[in-house]
Formats: structure tokens, C-alpha cells, sequence
């Protein structure tokens, strides 16, 4: 038996540089601008994802005064804190975020019908 060289393939991963780029992909933290249907012809633009670092109250206050409509923080249990507007601001909240230099084009992510 000791003539017979056996060869125990070692552990390869077929997956492992997918599960690498997905590691690399989670690490860039992307703001998710949706809207949501209410009543009719009544929606509301939420805005999740933004750094813990900025003030979303002061960010709110911004926007509600640039766009004339109304909003609010909510605390969600799985999403963390997230600014809710009146009506489709999508267009107008990725702008404004882009220009006050909070988040970068590439980091913004346009959800809706």
C-alpha cells in the first residue's frame, strides 16, 4: 500500500471569489429612495440608509423646506431610522442629497413604479 501514492483532493470552493465579491458589495452602503402607494393618487417618498452620523432631523428639516410638503422620522426595527415625505420626491431627494454632498451618485438607489 505504501506504493499506491493516494491524493486527497484538498477543500475547493467553486464559490469562494463569488462570496468575496459579496463581502466587497455589502461593505458599500447604498441609500434606498422608494416610494410607497397610499390612498388614490397619495404616496410617500421614503429614504433609508443614510449614515448614522448625520443629523436626520436637520436633513428633514431641509428637505421639507426646499420641497413645500410635510414628513417625518420613523425608528424602524429592522432598517434603523427613516425619513418619510409626502408625495414623489425621488427625483427631487436624490438631487438634493448629491449636491449637500451626503451621498454620492453611485450610492444611490431609485426604487418605484
Amino acid at each position: 500500500m505504501s506504493d499506491l501514492d493516494i491524493q486527497i483532493p484538498s477543500a475547493f470552493d467553486p464559490f469562494a471569489e463569488a462570496n468575496a465579491e459579496e463581502a466587497g458589495a455589502g461593505a458599500k452602503e447604498y441609500v434606498h429612495i422608494r416610494i410607497q402607494q397610499r390612498n388614490g393618487r397619495k404616496s410617500l417618498t421614503t429614504v433609508q440608509g443614510l449614515k448614522k452620523e448625520f443629523s436626520y432631523n436637520k436633513i428633514l428639516k431641509d428637505l421639507k423646506k426646499e420641497f413645500c410638503c410635510n414628513g417625518t422620522v420613523v425608528q424602524d426595527p429592522e432598517m434603523g431610522q427613516v425619513i418619510q415625505l409626502q408625495g414623489d420626491q425621488r427625483k427631487n431627494v436624490s438631487n438634493f442629497l448629491i449636491q449637500a454632498g451626503i451621498v454620492k451618485k453611485e450610492h444611490i438607489k431609485i426604487h418605484g413604479f
